[in-house]
């Protein structure tokens, strides 16, 4: 391996083990989570294989130099050598007493099998030979060696592992054997030769026999595999940095496989998958650790408990060596109280002695997380702020949600972006009507879309799962999806879709409507068939959990509810309220739409009257039972907002079946669809000016939110307080124009009710100009009593970027660090978040009383949650299904700004 001068750095090697550890747990960033807790364990006194810790800023300068290692760490590295042969009595290279090491990967965040490793390095034909007579076990050594070639090689040298598998399955097969331990030390031996054979075949050069030139080739494989395609796929779908590196781990061999009083094992201290307070692993005697997890033999239980739940013939490690797992109980305890966290460790056993070779907090079901964070909290572990910060946000989607079960998961047929949780199985249906029809007749559909419109929200209601071909994570099909609780996949741009045939093209495969297909909207994943799947459960210690939750936070939490159903599950997720009712959505009904194109298609205010006459009592009627299931609640009711051309049909067939229905000829509802036609929507005819332009449209739902409050107050004997907010406004004057026509409703069903129902009216903040103007949007007792940021539309319109047709940039953007985050998930901070920030401020300055919250996708989202608390806004508002997430995480953000700098 090339060493070359770089950056002197002060310190490269920390040993530990013995008596001298030069770090701790203190020092994980520098040292990685294995190697801070090795010197911690080492320091708390118990058994611990010496060795030392390379640190991560050695592997920054790796990479700076061009991946080479500075001349300097040569002395620091042959330092620590001698630190483990002081401890240990054998020398690294020393044929008569050789000292054999592993090699190991060490990030300050775990990521289980994504790096390199490397057992039993430091043997060679020399010291393999010393080693056979120092143990008198042949079989042993040889084994070991072999494993060490094989490993070595596949991850220093670049040699598919898979070379020497198959030498050795046909050593086996050869001589009539099936098992490993049919082989006895010749047939080790034979293999060690077959192997160093292929080596020389494979590279034209002969296995390396030098110990220092095979331990440097260990460390930069090492480092090097900080960068391998799986470890930076599991840091993308994780978050953990690129720029924190791996340390790099070398520490004296113990063996497990040393004859039947030896054996190696993974223990935690609690179980994993329930949370339950019980030793939970696995072992094997006479074994390495690799074989634990390989699956060539099978593990045994730790417990007898658990050896009795098992098979039959079972032999628990506590009945095996009762000695070994007594002293294994009380370190494992010892670990646990001292890291007040689960641990999971690694053990092996050595010719009767214990040795713990790792721990580090235990990964986790959401289920055990809730249960562990709970239990620690009862037991006086941790405090309930600290369980509080334990349980990932976002995990909790899997309790809201049916999961696929990842043990009988079937072929994956095309990947797309997961846009909303959870899975589900049904067969394909093309458009929107199949779906309801199908739903009507008993049966599960997914429904797949090239994109959706809210036309298709029937169907999407109809359908246990959205599959699209485009649109990103905030898209209209994934926005619906998750105020629907439905798993969507959006943004799968390589399915074909062809409506006409009722075919969809995925490669080579071709379905048709009724085939059955799997969606896992946690991963993006689409399956081939009916998968199995987990149901969801929610726990007491969930109930509790959130209970702690809602005392701590101080942001309230309210949801995107537009249709009654909506909002009773809104309310069972514990929402305080509704942030955004978007009212447009309860036009699509087949009853509905018939009335609202009656509208669109009216040739004067007479008849667009009207037909509004129509909607005015069904408009009525959705928003008494809002506002009946909130019981006193704020609901926040946005003014409609879409452009009038997303009502009318698109295709030629559905425009005669509308021209038929609506009694007008084909030929007006054609030009009036010409007519309401945009090059940009988004920015075009929609919201207030919308309304200013058919102020009787304005005028019709604020009569419906009036008279609905009044009629749910009188049957809930609960006040309502309804907030009117008027969508897209830029300019004050837009504002008041509206204001008045509402207040002007106001008084006349005060008028004709004998008393005033109580209103607020405010704005939807969505374009740049608004947060610069907010001061006067806010100003005086007429202006804005509240403002809501539609962070979606924000968001497009200060970085200009559609986010139906985000994907592809975004995925470019992401992979030049354009972007840390999607946008459209995580609030843009410097962009978008200065908006809010400057908004807020100019707001408040002339209103200190006013109300301010966030109604887009990023009210769901834990880093956007936290940034609304260091804003001082007054609530979020998600979708129904998002209200646990964001209950915890906004009382994570209250927790985190008291305490900074004590988060556990």
């Amino acid at each position: 391996m090339v060493r070359k001068k770089t950056n002197k750095l002060e310190k490269m090697v920390f040993v530990f083990g013995g008596e001298a550890s030069d770090g701790g747990a203190h020092l994980k960033h520098l040292l990685g989570g294995k190697g801070a807790n090795l010197a911690e364990m080492a320091n708390l006194g118990l058994p611990v294989p010496p060795g030392f810790t390379i640190t991560t800023e050695v592997c920054d300068a790796y990479y700076r130099a061009g991946k080479t290692l500075a001349d300097a760490l040569q002395g620091e590295v042959n330092a620590g050598l001698d630190h483990i042969a002081k401890i240990t009595g054998m020398g690294f290279g020393n044929t008569e007493n050789p000292l054999l090491v592993s090699v190991r990967s060490g990030s300050r965040a775990s990521m289980p099998g994504m790096m390199d490793t490397i057992l039993n390095l430091g043997l060679n034909d020399e010291t393999v030979s010393g080693l056979v007579k120092l143990t008198g076990d042949p079989r042993f050594v040889f084994d070991s060696y072999r494993r060490f070639i094989q490993m070595y090689a596949n991850v220093v040298l670049g040699i598919d592992h898979g070379v020497f598998e198959d030498l050795l399955e046909s050593y086996k097969n050869l001589n009539a054997m099936s098992l490993d331990t049919e082989l006895s030390a010749a047939d080790w031996q034979a293999i060690v030769e077959q192997y160093k054979e292929a080596v020389l075949t494979e590279l034209d050069k002969p296995f390396p026999q030098d110990v220092q030139q095979q331990l440097w080739g260990a460390i930069a494989a090492v480092f090097g595999s900080w960068q391998n395609s799986r470890a930076k796929t599991y840091r993308l779908l994780n978050n953990i940095p690129d720029s924190w590196g791996t340390a790099v781990n070398v520490q004296a061999m113990v063996f497990g496989n040393m004859g039947d009083s030896s054996a190696t094992g993974v223990a935690f201290t609690r179980n994993p998958a329930t949370g339950d307070k019980e030793i939970y692993g696995e072992y094997l005697i006479n074994a390495q650790g690799e074989d634990v997890v390989s699956g060539i033999r099978t593990p045994q239980p730790i417990t007898e408990a658990a050896a009795k739940m098992s098979r039959g013939d079972a032999i628990s490690l506590e009945t095996a060596m009762p000695e070994t797992f007594v002293e294994l109980a009380g370190m494992l305890e010892q670990l646990e109280r001292h890291y007040r966290d689960v641990q999971d460790t690694e053990f092996t056993v050595q010719d009767g002695k214990l040795w713990m070779l790792q721990t580090r907090s235990g990964k986790r079901t959401v289920d055990a997380a809730i249960t562990i964070a709970v239990d620690m909290a009862e037991e006086g572990i941790i405090t309930k702020d600290e369980a509080l910060l334990r349980v990932e946000p976002t995990a909790l989607d899997q309790l809201l949600h049916p999961t696929l079960d990842e043990s009988a998961v079937g072929k994956a047929i095309a990947r797309g972006l997961p846009a909303s949780p959870g899975a589900a199985s049904g067969e394909v249906v093309f458009t929107a009507n199949e779906a309801e029809a199908a739903k009507a007749k008993g049966r599960d559909v997914i429904l797949v879309r090239t994109e959706t419109s809210p036309e298709d929200i029937h169907g999407m209601h109809a359908a246990v799962g959205i599959l699209t071909a485009r649109g990103g994570m905030t898209s209209h099909a994934a926005v619906v999806a998750r105020g629907m609780g439905r798993p969507c996949v959006s943004g799968a741009g390589m399915l074909r879709i062809n409506e006409a045939t009722g075919e969809l093209n995925i490669g080579s495969d071709t379905f048709k409507v009724g085939d059955v297909i799997t969606i896992d909207g946690s991963t993006g994943r689409v399956l081939l068939g009916r998968a199995k799947m987990r149901q969801s459960k929610m726990s007491g210690a969930f109930t509790t959990l959130m209970s702690w939750a809602d005392a701590r936070r101080r942001l309230k939490v309210r949801a995107n509810a537009d249709m009654p159903r909506d909002a009773k599950q809104a309310r069972e997720f514990g929402a305080e309220g509704i942030g955004l009712c978007r009212t447009e959505h309860m036009f699509f009904d087949d009853d509905r739409i018939v009335a609202m194109r009656e509208m669109i298609c009216a040739e004067d205010e007479v008849g667009r009257r009207a037909a509004l006459a129509k909607i005015l009592p069904m408009q009525r009627d959705d928003f008494v039972e809002l506002f009946e299931t909130m019981s006193g609640l704020p609901v926040t009711i946005r003014l409609l907002d879409p452009p009038l051309h997303e009502f009318l049909p698109k295709s030629e067939t559905e425009l005669e079946r509308v021209a038929e229905g609506l009694d007008v000829g084909l030929s007006r509802l054609t030009a009036r669809v010409k007519e309401l036609a945009e090059f940009n929507p988004m920015l075009g005819f929609r919201g207030c000016r919308l309304a200013i332009r058919y102020p009787e449209i304005t005028e019709m739902q604020a009569r419906a939110v009036f008279e609905a409050a009044g009629i749910a107050a009188q049957k809930t004997g609960e006040p309502v307080r309804a907030e009117v907010m008027l969508p897209l406004v830029a300019f004050r004057r837009e504002f008041d124009v509206l204001a008045n026509v509402i207040r002007k409703v106001g008084e006349e069903v005060a008028q004709e009710r004998g008393h005033a129902v109580p209103y607020d009216i405010g704005t939807m903040v969505e374009l740049p100009r608004a947060c610069l103007v907010a001061d006067r949007i806010a100003a005086g007792d007429d202006g804005a009593a509240f403002f809501s940021f539609g962070t979606n539309d924000l968001t497009q319109t200060t970085l200009g970027l559609s986010r139906d047709d985000a994907a592809p940039i975004l995925q470019s953007y992401s992979d030049r660090e354009i972007f840390a985050s999607d946008p459209f998930i995580s609030i843009d901070r410097d962009g978008v978040g200065a908006l809010i920030e400057l908004g807020t401020q100019k707001g408040r300055q002339e209103k200190p009383s006013l109300k301010i919250g966030i109604c887009g996708e990023h009210g769901g989202d834990p880093a956007s949650i936290a940034f609304c608390e260091e804003m001082g806004l007054d609530y979020v508002s998600c979708s129904p299904y998002r209200v646990p997430v964001a209950r915890l995480a906004a009382a994570q953000a209250t927790i985190r700004a008291e305490k900074p700098l004590e988060e556990s």
